[in-house]
């Protein structure tokens, strides 16, 4: 019976292992361009503040990486600026310990690996097993690394450990995606870091959705098959992400227009019997959030000792899950803190950064949103200057380099 089950679940996913074989009509630069009304170089720089406007997030967040409210308010107070992050290294944190203020993590590593897919792949068509394969062949370089390090260096060893570590799920993932084998997909996608409905989509998401700027529709549809590590409605959370980047990078958006992205839906969980769509849900619980917090104070809103700031805190608090990399408290958090801060770049991460629980993940994901929407010229200088230094000189991280290929790459007709 089991084996029954897995192969009526396997069949499922063939529109994931099949989607190479879809193929658009060619599209001309001016026809890109056309759905975002933004100039060659208004769009290369909207890229450009994905890449580094998540990093700040990821920086914001990264000191103090799941940690209680109460221990962020103890040890750094009410923050609202970069800082040094003295932690232990991990595979999905910081690489190197004790980085300066910039410093970032595995939710910047993704923007840059998936940045990398990018580059090797055409706007008409984004093939998952290509995805699925770079990264194993990231995994599989950093297992070939350990063979080449002296047995009697013990930190260069755990070093290396940190790199496996970081893709180790994800590799058990993607070999039997490669080789179209339907029934191992399927069971290794249910043990996916035990099983639990994580954030993995939502870590890249901002970058394909920068893919098809202005076109949310498209970048829903794209990131959806691209969805590959996702449980559930978490493939949903990946791909309206990428379709509220997208909505961002249309010229004249506006907050009205970006939470009109949220509610495209190609692939109908409107239609799910019984349960709908647990994302429209999501969206209503945090519009209501912010409709009663401003209630409370909507002047000092973004203050310490606001009690509409504790309102909505206490709020998302009733609303937490099991795991803080949750897929649907990531999601969650992030668009409250979007619609609290009135789509305010610093302000949003001001607002999770001290929320706590999983804060430098969603903090990359309102700061690659947001990046989008402004663009590398309008992100704060300072805090954008922080991240580029310390990522290509403590990381070997060039994020300008990184930003200006995928510019260079998407405008090629």
């Amino acid at each position: 019976m089991r084996k029954y089950l897995n192969l009526i679940l396997a069949a499922s996913l063939i529109l994931f292992s099949c989607s190479h074989q879809e193929s658009d009509d060619s599209i001309s630069l001016e026809e890109k361009l056309s759905k975002s009304g933004l100039s060659e170089e208004e769009l290369k720089d909207r890229i450009l503040g994905i890449i580094v406007g998540s990093a700040i997030g990821d920086a914001m967040g990264a000191p103090t990486e799941m940690w209680p409210r109460e221990s962020i308010k103890l040890e750094y107070g009410f923050v609202t600026d970069l800082d040094s992050m003295i932690r232990e290294a991990s595979p999905e944190g910081i690489w190197v310990p004790n980085l300066p203020a910039g410093g970032t993590t595995d939710d910047t590593r993704w923007k840059v690996l998936t940045s990398e897919y990018l580059l090797t792949q055409h706007y008409e068509e984004l093939d998952p097993s290509d995805f699925a394969r770079i990264i194993e062949e990231r995994y599989l370089s950093y297992l070939e690394g350990i063979k080449q390090i002296n047995s009697e260096d013990i930190e260069a060893y755990e070093n290396a450990m940190l790199k496996v570590g970081w893709l180790q799920e994800w590799a058990k993932v993607s070999r039997p995606f490669i080789e179209n084998n339907l029934v191992g997909y399927a069971d290794s996608l249910g043990k996916f870091y035990g099983g639990e409905m994580v954030c993995a989509g939502l870590l890249y998401a901002p970058i394909l959705g920068g893919f098809f700027p202005g076109d949310p529709e498209k970048a829903y549809s794209k990131a959806y098959k691209l969805s590959i590590y996702d449980l559930g409605y978490a493939k949903d959370l990946t791909a309206l992400s990428a379709a509220l980047t997208a909505a961002g990078m249309k010229k004249g958006s506006n907050p009205d227009s970006l939470l009109a992205s949220l509610r495209v839906d190609p692939n109908q969980y409107f239609q799910s019997r019984l349960v709908g769509r647990t994302a429209y849900r999501i969206l209503q619980d945090a519009l209501k959030i912010n409709e009663e917090a401003k209630k409370l104070d909507s002047l000092n809103f973004m203050d310490a000792n606001s009690p509409s700031l504790a309102y909505a805190f206490e709020q998302l608090d009733e609303r937490i899950q099991d795991m803080p990399f949750h897929a649907g408290e990531i999601y969650l958090q992030t668009i409250t803190a979007m619609v609290y801060a009135d789509f305010d770049f610093m302000n949003t991460l001001i607002f999770l950064t001290n929320y706590g629980r999983d804060n430098d993940t969603t903090a990359a994901l309102a700061g690659g949103i947001l990046g989008a929407y402004f663009g590398f010229e309008k992100l704060p200088k300072k805090e954008r200057e922080q991240v580029i230094q310390v990522a290509k000189e403590q990381l070997g991280i060039d994020l300008i380099s990184i930003g200006q290929q995928l510019g260079d790459h998407l405008v090629k007709p």
